[in-house]
């Protein structure tokens, strides 16, 4: 009897067999909390916010932001210039003027045989121009009220 209490008392890896381990020796815990993936973190950024920045009619001063974009979707006019990013700025304090122009590229050219041929027969390209009225004209010449 006392042989069998002294056996119930060993401890369970005491009973198995020298060659093998335990269910409860080789069970590990985690050391850290397991932590998601850092890929695919991009996305979150604000958007670029390219557009025009002032509208038909509005007073600008010389240096002002007219337009910001990515490709040539606004043009620059009379006293606009163009920074290197395409970006239309004000050359003279002024008034804003929208305008569109009839656009026909030159025939034989890579732009002529790119855009003409898709687009149906009759089909007129306008480029859209912004411009700015200067307040104070100079002698030299006038602006025509309506351009």
């Amino acid at each position: 009897m006392a042989a069998l209490a002294s056996l119930m008392l060993k401890s369970r890896a005491g009973l198995l067999v020298p060659g093998q381990t335990s269910l409860l020796d080789s069970v590990r815990f985690a050391s850290k909390k397991a932590g998601g993936s850092s890929k695919n973190v991009g996305g979150k950024s604000p958007g670029r916010r390219y557009g025009f920045k002032k509208q038909d009619g509005n007073y600008v001063n010389a240096g002002n932001i007219l337009a910001t974009q990515r490709v040539m979707r606004y043009h620059p006019g009379a006293h606009v210039g163009m920074g290197t990013n395409k970006t239309l700025f004000a050359l003279e304090e002024g008034y804003v003027k929208f305008t569109k122009e009839v656009y026909v590229p030159a025939p034989r050219s890579l732009e002529a045989t790119r855009v003409i041929t898709k687009l149906p027969k009759g089909a007129v390209l306008y480029k859209t121009f912004i411009s700015v009225l200067p307040v104070k004209q100079e002698g030299k010449f006038k602006l025509v009220e309506m351009v």
